[in-house]
C-alpha cells in the first residue's frame, strides 16, 4: 500500500514551501519521501522533483499555441492530466514500489478542488492503485487577496486573514467545500505562523467560542444575514467540520507535528514490522 498527500489551497499560502520544509525534515530524520509537481506553471523548485506534469503538458505551449489566458490554460493542462491518468500517470507510479510515501504539489486555482472534478478523479486513481490519500489544505495566516474566492492573485493590500472573521469564515467554507469536493481525509494547516506577530489573536480562532464570532460576524454583516451568520457558526462549531493546525516552519517539532497527524490519517507505518532489539540479560544487573 503507497501514501499520498495532496497538497492544497489558494495561491500564495506556501504550498510549495511546505512541500520544501517537509522534504527536508524527512531527509534529516532519514525517512523517504518523494514529492510530485503538479503545477504545470511551476519553474523553480526548492526540492527534488520525483514526478513533473510538466513532462506531459505545460502551461506555456498551451498558451502559446491555443491563445488562452492563465487560468483558462492551467485548466486546460490540468483536464488534460485527467485524460491521462491512465497512461502517463499510471506508467509513472509503476516506479515507486507499496509502501512509498508521495507529497502532490498542487496549483492553487481554487476551482480544481473545489467544484472542477479533475483532481477527484486524480485522488480516485490514487485509490483505485492502492494509495492511501489525505488532503492537506493551507491557509495563509498573513494576507488574503480581495480575488480569495476565485483563486484568482492579483496585487492587492496585505490583510490579516485570520484576525478578521469575515475572512476567517470565507475561508473555513473554502476550506469545507474542498473537502466535501475531494471526500478524503482532510487536514487544515494554518501556514506562514513564524510570520505572526500577535499570536494569541490566532489562538483565538483556533479554538473559537461561537458566540463571540457570532456576535463578531453580526456586527460586520448587515442584518439581513444574521440568519446566515448563525447557521455558518454552527456549522463550523457544532459539526466540528473544519479546525486547523498552526505550522511555524522554523519549528522541528511543529513540521514533526503536523505529519504525525497526517501520517494518522492515513494510517502510515501501521503495517510496519515490529523490530525486536536483542539484548543481553546481564545487561539489566
Amino acid at each position: 500500500m503507497g501514501y499520498a498527500q495532496l497538497v492544497i489551497g489558494p495561491a500564495g499560502s506556501g504550498k510549495s514551501t511546505y512541500c520544501s520544509s517537509l522534504y527536508q525534515h524527512c531527509e534529516t530524520v532519514g525517512r523517504t519521501m518523494h514529492v510530485v509537481n503538479l503545477d504545470p506553471a511551476a519553474e523553480n523548485f526548492d526540492y527534488p522533483v520525483a514526478m513533473d506534469i510538466r513532462e506531459l503538458i505545460s502551461l506555456e505551449d498551451v498558451m502559446e499555441e491555443l491563445g488562452l489566458g492563465p487560468n483558462g490554460g492551467l485548466l486546460y493542462c490540468m483536464e488534460h492530466l485527467e485524460e491521462n491518468l491512465d497512461d502517463w500517470l499510471t506508467e509513472e507510479l509503476d516506479n515507486y514500489m507499496d509502501d512509498d510515501y508521495l507529497v502532490f504539489d498542487c496549483p492553487g486555482q481554487i476551482e480544481l478542488f473545489s467544484h472542477v472534478p479533475v483532481l477527484k478523479n486524480f485522488v480516485e486513481h490514487l485509490q483505485r492503485k492502492n494509495f492511501n490519500v489525505c488532503a492537506v489544505y493551507l491557509l495563509d495566516s498573513q494576507k488574503c487577496c480581495g480575488l480569495f474566492l476565485t483563486g484568482i492573485v492579483t496585487d492587492c493590500p496585505i490583510y490579516q486573514f485570520m484576525t478578521d472573521i469575515t475572512k476567517f469564515i470565507s475561508g473555513c467554507m473554502a476550506s469545507l467545500s474542498a473537502m466535501v469536493q475531494l471526500e478524503l481525509p482532510h487536514i487544515n494547516i494554518l501556514s506562514k505562523m513564524d510570520l505572526v506577530t500577535n499570536k494569541k489573536d490566532i489562538e483565538d480562532f483556533l479554538n473559537p467560542e461561537p458566540q463571540v464570532l457570532l456576535s463578531e460576524l453580526n456586527q460586520r454583516m448587515a442584518p439581513q444575514f444574521s440568519k446566515l451568520n448563525k447557521a455558518l457558526i454552527e456549522l463550523v462549531d457544532e459539526y466540528n467540520m473544519v479546525s486547523f493546525v498552526p505550522l511555524d516552519l522554523r519549528k522541528e517539532s511543529s513540521i514533526r507535528y503536523v505529519l504525525a497527524q497526517i501520517d494518522n490519517c492515513i494510517q502510515y507505518g501501521e503495517d510496519a514490522d515490529v523490530k525486536i532489539k536483542d539484548f543481553d540479560p546481564e545487561d539489566d544487573d
